[in-house]
């Protein structure tokens, strides 16, 4: 078995449609330039207020990559 390192980064994907397509937003606009995504994981839910209507749903998510060892 070998060693594996992993990098963690926040992100903070948006929607006017839910949580969960703003937490998919979040994860696929990253998974276009980052590379061997492991994991992630929702650590706050929060909404976007305007003339006191829902504008926007947000979630804020942590990310988890695997660097690559050269080979």
């Amino acid at each position: 078995m070998s060693d594996s390192v992993y990098k963690v980064v926040e992100l903070v994907g948006s929607s006017d449609v839910s949580w969960e397509e703003a937490a998919k937003n979040a994860v696929e606009t990253a998974g276009k330039s980052l590379k061997n995504l492991r994991i992630a994981e929702i650590n706050k839910l929060d909404m976007v207020i305007e003339d006191g209507k829902v504008a926007s749903y947000r979630a804020r998510v942590s990310l988890s990559f695997k660097y690559e060892h050269d080979k």
